[in-house]
C-alpha cells in the first residue's frame, strides 16, 4: 500500500508572511503566463500586467518584435503608463519630467540632462524583463537571471502541435473574484476526486475515474480525461461539439480533453473543438483574479451561426462550483481545527507533487511527519 501524503499546513494558506515569499521565490522568479500574443497583435500595441508590487509593460515594438519592460521610468520611477491597454505610437514618455524612450527601450529624450557632466542616454534604457512565447502564449519572468524557457517547458514543446493553438483566437473571456488563495485552485484543477458531489453536468459528459495522468513529476502537470459520448461529444451544455475540431485533432483525441497545469499560474484544458485557458493572479493570501478565456479556430468563428455560448455557459458554471468548493476550502484552514490530511493517492497525486514544487521553490522542508498528531503541532 502507498505512503500516504498529507496536505500542507494551514498558514501556507493562511500566512502573510508566506504570501510575500510566494511573490518574491514563485511569481517574480518563474516564467508566467500573461495571456495571448494576440492581445499585442499590430505594432505599438501594449498591455500592463499588474502582479504583487510590480506592474509591467508587454508591447510590440515597431519592428514587429513582442517586448517586456518595468513600468519604471528611470528618472526617478515614475509609473509610465497608467491606462490598462492601448496603441502607443513610436515613443513612451514618463507624465513627470517627460524623459522619453522607444518601444525597444532606448532613452531618447531626457530634457535638459546635457547640462549634466557625464551623462549619457545609452545608460539609462528602460528595465527589460524576459520574454518568450509558446503555442500563442507570452510568458514573462522576472528573474535576473530565468531559468531558460525550453528547459523549464522541455515536456510539452510540441506535445499538443496538433491542436494549432497559435492560430487560434480568444472568442470569449471571463473574469473572477475568488476569495481563496492561489494555490487551492491549483489544486482543485489538478483533481477530479471531487467532481460526483461537485460537478454532477460535467461528470456525466466525462467520468471522474475516466482520466489518465500523463505529467506527474515536476512543474508541468496532468493528463487526459474521456469524454463519455464519442463521435460528437464536447464539454459543453448540451454535450456536443460547438465547433468543427481545431487543428488536426483527430482518432482517439477526438473523444477526450487535455488539463494542464503549467506552474505557477496557467491552467490549459484541451478539448477537441476549443481551448480553454486560466491565468491566476493572487492579490492576497486569500483571494485570487482568474481570467478565464475560450479558443477557437478563427474559420468557425467567422462562419455566421458561430457562437461559444455553449462552451462558455458550461465552464462559467463549473467555475463557479469549483470558485465556491475553493472558498469554503479557505475558511476551513484558516481554523485552529484543520489538521492535514491525506491525500487519495491515486485521484490526488498531483496535488502532492504540486505542494513539493511550491516548498521547493520557497526553499522550505517537505514534512514528513508519522502522524496527524504532529501534524497538529506543527499547525497549531
Amino acid at each position: 500500500m502507498p505512503k500516504a501524503q498529507y496536505t500542507l499546513p494551514g498558514r501556507y494558506f493562511t500566512s502573510e508572511t508566506i504570501f510575500r515569499e510566494e511573490l518574491e521565490r514563485i511569481f517574480y522568479e518563474r516564467w508566467i503566463c500573461v495571456g495571448r500574443e494576440e492581445k499585442i497583435a499590430k505594432n505599438g500595441d501594449y498591455f500592463l500586467v499588474e502582479m504583487g508590487d510590480e506592474n509591467i509593460i508587454v508591447l510590440r515594438d515597431r519592428t514587429g518584435t513582442p517586448r517586456a519592460f518595468y513600468n519604471v521610468c528611470r528618472h526617478r520611477g515614475t509609473r509610465l503608463c497608467a491606462v490598462e491597454r492601448g496603441q502607443l505610437s513610436h515613443t513612451i514618455q514618463c507624465p513627470y519630467h517627460a524623459w522619453t524612450y522607444t518601444l525597444d527601450g532606448r532613452l531618447i529624450g531626457a530634457p535638459d540632462m546635457h547640462e549634466m557632466e557625464g551623462f549619457d542616454k545609452a545608460d539609462y534604457p528602460l528595465n527589460a524583463v524576459a520574454l518568450e512565447t509558446w503555442e500563442g502564449f507570452l510568458f514573462i519572468n522576472l528573474s535576473h537571471a530565468p531559468r531558460p524557457f525550453a528547459e523549464a517547458f522541455a515536456p510539452v514543446l510540441g506535445r499538443y502541435a496538433a491542436w494549432h493553438m497559435p492560430q487560434l483566437r480568444v472568442a470569449h473571456c471571463l473574469e473572477y473574484q475568488v476569495n481563496a488563495n492561489w494555490k487551492l485552485i491549483v489544486e482543485n484543477y489538478n483533481e477530479c476526486y471531487h467532481c460526483p458531489l461537485i460537478h454532477p453536468a460535467l461528470n456525466k459528459l466525462s467520468h471522474y475515474r475516466s482520466g489518465e495522468n500523463e505529467f506527474v513529476e515536476g512543474a508541468i502537470l496532468g493528463g487526459s480525461m474521456k469524454i463519455t459520448h464519442s463521435g460528437d461529444g464536447s464539454m459543453t451544455v448540451s454535450g456536443h461539439k460547438v465547433a468543427t475540431p481545431v487543428g488536426e485533432v483527430a482518432g482517439e483525441d477526438a473523444n477526450r480533453v487535455y488539463y494542464l497545469s503549467l506552474f505557477p499560474n496557467l491552467l490549459l484544458s484541451l478539448h477537441p473543438d476549443y481551448v480553454m485557458f486560466h491565468t491566476l493572479w493572487p492579490l492576497s493570501v486569500g483571494r485570487t483574479r482568474v481570467v478565464c478565456e475560450w479558443l477557437f479556430d478563427p474559420t468557425a468563428m467567422a462562419r455566421p451561426d458561430f457562437s461559444p455560448d455553449d462552451a462558455v455557459e458550461f465552464w462559467d458554471m463549473t467555475n463557479r462550483e469549483d470558485w465556491h468548493a475553493c472558498e469554503i476550502s479557505q475558511l476551513g484552514v484558516r481554523s485552529r481545527g484543520y489538521i492535514p490530511g491525506p491525500f487519495y493517492n491515486w485521484q490526488e497525486q498531483l496535488l502532492a507533487e504540486f505542494d513539493r514544487q511550491v516548498l521547493k521553490a520557497l526553499g522550505h522542508p517537505l514534512p514528513n511527519y508519522r502522524n496527524c498528531g504532529l501534524w497538529f503541532l506543527l499547525c497549531s
